[in-house]
């Protein structure tokens, strides 16, 4: 019972920023990537952004590692409003890259989940450009109970 009522309040935490900039995360790596809020359910969260300079590579597009960072911390959030008495921890991070994105575009990623068991959760994280209705990347992490 108690870990559904700190899903419910995770949750909720998350519901009631919907359409803010995320700025109070416990994750300071999301408070520097700014995320827009869409959608938060169990089991899944959808964030926008703005691609910023200093996320972009020497071409102006947007950095393999910033996409990546983006799916790791995406994916741990999603985690986390679970609400779980455990903590996790990425045990691996795959990324399928298949489009740029410039300085400026907004992009939004997703998350789901593909299989929860007590030990690893796996999940997936898809990036899209919908300006021009792109799929960007795509990444897939397991992650690690470690108590």
């Amino acid at each position: 019972m108690e870990e559904q009522t700190e899903q419910q309040q995770r949750l909720l935490i998350f519901q009631s920023l919907k359409g803010k900039e995320i700025t109070q995360s416990p994750s300071h790596f999301m408070n520097w990537l700014k995320p827009t809020l869409i959608n938060a359910e169990k089991g899944t969260l959808e964030c926008s952004y703005i691609v910023r300079k200093e996320m972009t590579n020497p071409h102006g597009i947007l950095h393999g590692g910033i996409t990546a960072g983006i799916i790791d911390d995406l994916i741990g959030a999603t985690v986390y409003i679970l609400g779980l008495n455990a903590r996790y921890t990425t045990v691996n991070n795959n990324i399928d890259y298949f489009a740029p994105a410039n300085e400026g575009d907004e992009i939004t990623a997703k998350t789901t989940i593909v299989k929860q068991g007590r030990t690893i959760i796996n999940l997936q994280c898809e990036v899209f450009l919908p300006s021009k209705k792109r799929l960007i990347a795509k990444g897939y992490s397991n992650m690690l109970n470690i108590g």
